[in-house]
């Protein structure tokens, strides 16, 4: 038994190395799942330890705690907040469906460590895991509650700013490149003029209408299943703990959240979380189409479209001297894939509300926190070593836009499509310029300046 000591659950004894917090069934849980070596993101542990703290606080309030017990409890659950007592939350992400391991890994560290600050050793039960520390509750109402206030406080502190950073630059990128003519791409084939400031205004406008969805598709993250306990009735509960609770967190973390208004909708399904997801997915995809389109404007430096110049980070290849890749853009494209990847788990994950309880919870949890996470760092990477000094190559542009054809289309209400379409296919077949073989075909050289100027395509004429 050296550097052991013995604890007692329900099953009987375990063995706990000497100097952890965690108890008995933390000890159980990490011989049970020894599956990815993935443990609870920080944001779950700093929402466990807002929960307990709170909890702790409300049940002295109505009378169901001293007062001595609950500051215990309260000053050990604040350093699970601050993130000083992490190494004790040893199990998998692949465990109990419900998240009971990881609430009852946090009741144990909260009771050992609140026993230390009264003078008492670990495992002395001078603080009880479950009646004191876990008193009122339930892994089934506290672990979805703790799920949803660590994605909130993610998405907030993020994702939504690192959003509108890079919808800032987006729009900056619009203004500097107003006037910039190039020719637009249709199929991937040439289309008619654009300019790159009206491209730029569009990529930002899908910005913003992510942020927009993100905000909306997010708000059931607010509502809260504690107070619901085992199956939603709110057994051994008193009847205003989570109302007590719950504001004090809202409080805290300057959120909205507030009791579900249906526990029984709140904890067989989790049609918050897996929305929430989608709209992470949604945002991928815009991101995704962003990121490709501007490594491929990119693309060159001589042979490809090279209408954009990205600045150069690193060296491209370990072969090719002076080779520079759109690396940035690719990271971002990564990030995408993952997080479309995820939602897909996370879709199958909210299938699995049987009866009265999700039992999939845990991976649901990683997979949301991870989507945030790398769409945060993702999103400000690509804006600050990329986006930010991207610049635009105006004669290249020019030069591309000179060279196509699609300008014939603004000939079609002088002369009709058909005569239009044969213009293109005889200066493609022969080489020469439209505005030769429209003069020759009778068109006023007045009239093709003004058809044939690409600043007047890029608008609609009355």
């Amino acid at each position: 038994m050296d550097g052991y000591r013995l604890e007692q659950d329900s099953l009987g004894e375990m063995r706990v190395p000497e100097d952890a917090l965690y108890g008995a069934q933390t000890a159980r849980a990490v011989n049970n799942f020894p599956i990815s070596g993935l443990r609870l993101p920080r944001p779950l542990l700093r929402a466990l330890g807002l929960l307990k703290k709170h909890a702790a606080q409300s049940n002295q309030q109505l009378g169901l705690l001293s007062a001595e017990a609950a500051d215990a409890i309260s000053r050990a659950a604040i350093e699970v907040i601050a993130g000083q007592l992490d190494e004790q939350f040893p199990v998998d992400i692949f465990q109990t469906g419900s998240g009971t391991s990881s609430n009852m890994n946090c009741n144990e560290v909260i009771a050992n460590r609140a026993a230390r600050l009264l003078g008492q050793p670990a495992g002395s039960r001078a603080i009880h895991p479950n009646d004191q520390v876990n008193l009122g509750q339930s892994s089934n109402d506290v672990f979805p509650s703790a799920i949803h206030i660590a994605c909130a406080e993610q998405l907030h502190k993020q994702l939504l700013p690192a959003l509108e950073q890079l919808l800032q630059q987006l729009a900056q990128k619009s203004e500097d490149f107003a006037d910039i003519l190039k020719i637009g791409r249709t199929h991937l084939q040439d289309a008619t003029p654009i300019k790159l400031g009206q491209v730029f205004s569009g990529y930002a406008r899908q910005i913003e209408l992510a942020h927009e969805r993100l905000s909306v598709d997010s708000s059931g993250l607010y509502e809260l299943p504690l107070g619901g306990t085992a199956v939603g009735t709110g057994i051994n509960t008193h009847p205003q703990f989570a109302g007590t609770t719950i504001a004090a967190i809202a409080r805290e973390t300057c959120l909205p959240f507030r009791e579900a208004s249906n526990h029984f909708e709140a904890q067989g399904a989790k049609d918050a979380l897996v929305a929430t997801s989608s709209s992470l997915k949604n945002c991928s995809v815009s991101l995704f189409k962003i990121a490709n389109d501007i490594r491929f404007l990119a693309s060159g430096p001589r042979c490809g479209i090279g209408e954009l110049v990205l600045p150069a980070v690193q060296p491209g290849s370990s072969i090719m001297p002076g080779k520079i890749n759109p690396v940035m853009a690719e990271a971002l494209l990564q990030v995408c894939a993952q997080v479309i990847g995820n939602d897909a788990t996370v879709s199958l994950c909210g299938l699995s509300g049987n009866f009265e309880l999700n039992v999939m919870m845990p991976v649901m949890a990683h997979n949301t926190l991870q989507s945030i996470e790398l769409l945060s760092n993702g999103i400000r990477a690509f804006e600050e070593r990329c986006l930010s000094s991207m610049q635009a190559d105006q004669q290249r542009c020019s030069a591309l836009l000179e060279k196509s054809l699609a300008l014939v289309t603004a000939l079609v209400p002088e002369i009709g499509y058909d005569r239009a379409a044969e213009l293109a296919k005889q200066a493609h077949k022969t080489g020469r310029t439209l505005r030769e073989l429209a003069m020759e075909d009778g068109i006023d050289a007045e009239v093709l300046d003004r058809l044939l100027d690409p600043a007047g395509m890029t608008e609609p004429k009355a």
